[in-house]
């Protein structure tokens, strides 16, 4: 019974392991009881102030918020694309803080330096771009020297540095310095051409890779073109003043700078040897190839400059050496020097391949072979080079001016004209020292470049330099070839292309215009020495008109010469001196162009002076000079003032004062009067205006005397005119009733008047047939022929212009005098002036019966005291 019991409560103890639980389908299970919750809950940390940003506030950050003192420091990373970053990141805070710059340039720079001999090329190329661009341009203004000095060290280094590159580059560096500070050259002169010339010994690694000896040539001409000798063909004030200094600069007049020049002047002469050397390596390779490529043609050509331009220190600076460290120094170096260059240079010329060229290649040999040549030619200043080899040369200069050598050449015409100014320089010395038939050879040459070449170009400003000098030759070179027989149609044919050259360039290249002007100065100046230059000056008037006027169905085309600069006005009125004999053609065309409304006073008056003068030594005959001082007098058109054009009344009697000026210093002044009274009394009978007629008038009461010069058909002809002239001025000046104004208008009526009142005091008959007209053409107005027409306001107008005429006579002290004794001509005047009241008094309105009425008591003044 017991152990039943216990069984029983064994089994009831004991439950069930695992209790199936039964899902629906679709329910998502539950997460297991012993699952981990990877739930994550937290809250930020808000901090009062962020460290860095705090650091930063204030400061000049790049667009990627970098300070310049970070930049500065990632530019010495171990990783070259961060230090390429760097850089640009200065570059772009320097762009947008230009200030930073000023204010820490020192700093950089000395930060900066240290990745000129950088191993990484793209480091070194964005240094390059950051210095040329950014801190060289914002450092300008500042004293350069110590920031130069700062960066020279590191130039230096990297110039001696056993990568290649890095010591091409480093040229590249020092070119620049050169740009932005010249005299750095003269200051590391020493080093700078050591090492040049170590440079180019080596021509192991430049043959394979030319591209790369570019550079160091680029900056070896830029430094050499600063050396006092050179004078480019183009330049700007700066670079003259700049130039001007560095010469004054080094001239050798102190012990130092004559011995820093010594020093120069022994480098170059090894330099010259080591560049021939470095060409001669080029020579073999240029004419295998069957087009010169580019870069062997920036080698050759950037030596050939360097050599030229050495050269020609190297020449300037003999005679001066010679008298520094004696005569014999100065002969071992020119010696020495001659024969590298004839040795090595000059042997390999003319450059050309063996291969059948294109265009381009012939372009290229084309202009090497021009720069050999102008070496040459300056070797020969000091010692003539053999005959043989000379010729060759002059054959070659002949050639190319005959356009055969680049005949065949597409690169046009533009081209080949740059490229022979620098042959022209020794036009002039060659045709003075060489005889016979290569003088003739090279001046007709000379001639056919001269006419072919285009008008506007820089080769025709250095042929007419060319021509100047041999046609109006310096100390330095003889006389013999303007006075050689064979040689002077060619320069009848240069004088005679002058003038056609002048009208050509027209006013569009006044430069070009200035050089033939001032070529034709000079021509005239000294032509009288040759009697046939002189007959061909003289003829260049005909072909000069142009210049000046020309009448195309009967109206006037003004020239360029009106629109021309100033300087070159004056020097074209300038050659009119110098004209044997002025025709009457060119003087009219001159006379036309005076008249213009565009031409400058001061010009006009300086042609009046120019032509006196040369009437005064006989080159202009007395009826042409009185015909075109008359010409000026009645063809001015005089503006008023108004709106539309500014008054040039002014101008218009000055120039009558200086043509009066003229008038009567031409002589005996009755012989004058009696060659202008005919003239000026037809003048005056034409009905000029006012203001012209005034002038006449003037300038005949300026040749008159007392009693009058005036035959008796003049006076006659003056008494049909001046009654219709007298009235004119009255009316075209009006009367005006203020006070202030009153006193002008008396005045300028005076100014009109007072040459025919000194025409009436010098010739009673004069005035008595002028009142007795005037009384006439009252009595007209109320004639029986008249009919019964209305007396018209414009009639009144006149009537009361005679009046006015009298009353001014009258206030005349002297012709109040004369008028005394015309009392008969003024007693008819008043009678028919009572007629005229009388006989149209119905017709007339209220208004002109009034005037008419005035104007008798207005003339009681006169008739009372008469």
């Amino acid at each position: 019974m017991v152990r039943t019991k216990a069984t029983s409560m064994k089994q009831q103890k004991r439950g069930i392991d695992f209790k199936k639980i039964k899902r629906k389908i679709g329910r998502k299970l539950p997460p297991p009881k012993n699952a981990t919750n990877t739930e994550i809950k937290s809250k930020a940390i808000v901090l009062p102030e962020q460290s860095v940003a705090s650091e930063k506030a204030g400061l000049a950050v790049s667009k990627k918020g970098l300070t310049l003192k970070e930049l500065l420091q990632q530019t010495a990373h171990h990783n070259s694309k961060v230090r390429k970053d760097a850089l640009l990141g200065i570059k772009d805070l320097f762009l947008r803080h230009p200030a930073e710059l000023r204010l820490h340039r020192y700093a950089v720079i000395e930060k900066l330096r240290e990745r000129i001999s950088d191993d990484d090329k793209v480091v070194r190329e964005t240094l390059y771009q950051l210095l040329k661009s950014v801190v060289f341009p914002g450092c300008k203004e500042d004293n350069q020297g110590p920031f130069i000095s700062l960066m020279m060290a590191y130039i230096f280094n990297a110039m001696t540095h056993l990568a290649i590159d890095i010591r091409l580059m480093a040229f590249k560096f020092f070119d620049l310095v050169v740009q932005y500070y010249p005299p750095s050259f003269f200051n590391y002169a020493e080093k700078i051409l050591q090492n040049f010339e170590d440079i180019l010994r080596n021509n192991q690694f430049y043959l394979q890779d030319k591209g790369k000896l570019r550079n160091a040539l680029a900056c070896l001409v830029n430094c050499l073109l600063l050396l006092p000798c050179n004078k480019r063909d183009v330049e700007s004030n700066e670079e003259k003043a700049a130039e001007k200094r560095i010469l004054h600069g080094y001239e050798p007049d102190s012990p130092s700078k004559s011995a820093g020049f010594s020093f120069i002047f022994h480098k170059l002469r090894d330099l010259v040897a080591v560049l021939v050397n470095c060409f001669q390596d080029f020579v073999p390779l240029a004419h295998s190839l069957p087009v010169l490529d580019s870069q062997s043609y920036d080698c050759m050509l950037s030596i050939v400059q360097s050599i030229d331009l050495a050269v020609m220190f190297y020449v300037r600076w003999i005679p001066k050496s010679a008298s520094l460290y004696g005569v014999a120094d100065a002969a071992i170096w020119d010696q020495t020097l001659s024969s590298v260059l004839i040795k090595k240079l000059f042997i390999v010329f003319p450059l050309n391949s063996t291969h059948h060229l294109s265009a381009k290649g012939d372009d290229k040999y084309f202009v090497l072979n021009i720069l050999i040549t102008k070496i040459f030619f300056h070797l020969t200043e000091f010692s003539w080079p053999p005959s043989d080899l000379l010729e060759k040369y002059l054959a070659f200069i002949e050639d190319a001016l005959l356009g055969k050598i680049c005949r065949d050449m597409r690169t046009g015409k533009p081209f080949q004209e740059r490229n022979l100014i620098s042959l022209l320089s020794f036009i002039p010395k060659l045709v003075s020292q060489l005889a016979g038939d290569w003088r003739s050879r090279l001046v007709q040459a000379f001639t056919k470049t001269f006419k072919d070449c285009n008008p506007e170009s820089s080769l025709k400003l250095a042929c007419l330099s060319t021509i100047q000098k041999m046609l109006v030759p310096e100390e330095e070179v003889p006389l013999q070839f303007a006075s050689d027989p064979t040689t002077l149609d060619y320069q009848i044919a240069w004088m005679r292309e002058l003038p056609k050259l002048l009208v050509a360039l027209g006013d569009k290249h006044p430069s070009s215009s200035q050089a033939v002007l001032r070529l034709q100065l000079q021509l005239g100046q000294r032509s009288s020495s040759s009697s046939s230059l002189e007959w061909e000056y003289n003829q260049m008037q005909f072909a000069l008109g142009d210049l000046y006027s020309t009448c195309q169905g009967g109206h006037t085309c003004y020239g360029p010469f009106v629109r021309l600069p100033r300087d070159c006005q004056e020097l074209a009125v300038c050659c009119l001196y110098y004209f044997s004999c002025l025709e009457s053609i060119f003087l009219k065309s001159i006379a036309s162009c005076c008249l213009c409304d565009d031409l400058d006073p001061s010009v006009l008056f300086r042609i009046i002076e120019v032509l006196h003068s040369a009437f005064q030594v006989g080159r202009v005959q007395i009826t042409d000079h009185i015909s075109f001082f008359i010409t000026l007098l009645s063809h001015f058109r005089v503006f008023p003032e108004s709106d539309v054009k500014i008054s040039n009344l002014g101008t218009f009697k000055s120039m009558t004062s200086a043509i009066d000026s003229c008038l009567s210093q031409m002589g005996d002044k009755p012989l004058v009067f009696q060659i202008l009274e005919n003239i000026i009394i037809e003048q005056i009978s034409s009905k000029l205006p006012l203001d012209n007629t005034c002038a006449m008038l003037r300038i005949l009461v300026s040749l008159d005397t007392k009693p009058t010069r005036l035959s008796e058909p003049s006076i006659i002809t003056l008494s049909n005119f001046l009654p219709g002239y007298l009235i004119d001025v009255v009316l075209c000046i009006p009367e005006n009733h203020d006070k202030a104004m009153k006193s002008t208008q008396i005045c300028s009526c005076r100014f009109y008047l007072l040459p025919c009142f000194f025409l009436f005091d010098r010739s009673h008959k004069l005035l008595s047939l002028v009142l007795t007209l005037m009384g006439s053409l009252i009595k007209s107005s109320y004639s029986l022929h008249s009919g019964p027409t209305q007396y018209t306001a414009e009639r009144a107008s006149r009537v009361d212009a005679m009046v006015s005429v009298l009353l001014l006579m009258h206030k005349d002290v002297k012709l109040r005098k004369i008028l005394s004794s015309s009392k008969t001509e003024i007693n008819y005047f008043s009678q028919n002036l009572y007629h005229l009241q009388a006989s149209k008094g119905k017709n007339m309105k209220l208004e002109e019966r009034h005037r008419i009425q005035c104007a008798l008591d207005r003339l009681k003044v006169v008739t009372s005291t008469s």
